[in-house]
């Protein structure tokens, strides 16, 4: 079974080029820690505080193992660090979805 992983963000729309640089970042270290990155998606028009990324994995088990992979990995934690310290995400939500077949 293939999950994807919705996750929902807050932003500080007056950072939204910052939350860009960390949004690039994960373009590199999602797929490297074994990540099927979908994409990640800012606000064009209307809301400007809500951003979006979609990442998909083999099982819940994969997930996990990604998880801890991705908190081991020094890019990784150094663009939580970047989040953290800038201070442009004021929250975030995490749906675990599952296709339906076609």
């Amino acid at each position: 079974m293939t999950i994807t992983v919705f996750i929902r963000y807050v932003i500080d729309p007056f950072q939204r080029e910052a939350f860009a640089e960390y949004a690039r970042n994960w373009g590199r270290i999602i797929p490297k820690c074994g990540g099927g990155l979908i994409g990640y998606f800012l606000p064009h028009e209307g809301t400007n505080n809500i951003a979006w990324a979609l990442v998909s994995f083999d099982s819940l088990a994969s997930y996990e193992a990604y998880r801890a992979r991705l908190k081991a990995d020094p890019e990784g934690a150094a663009n939580f660090r970047f989040a953290r310290e800038k201070r442009f995400i004021l929250s975030e939500e995490r749906t675990f979805l599952e296709a339906l077949p076609q």
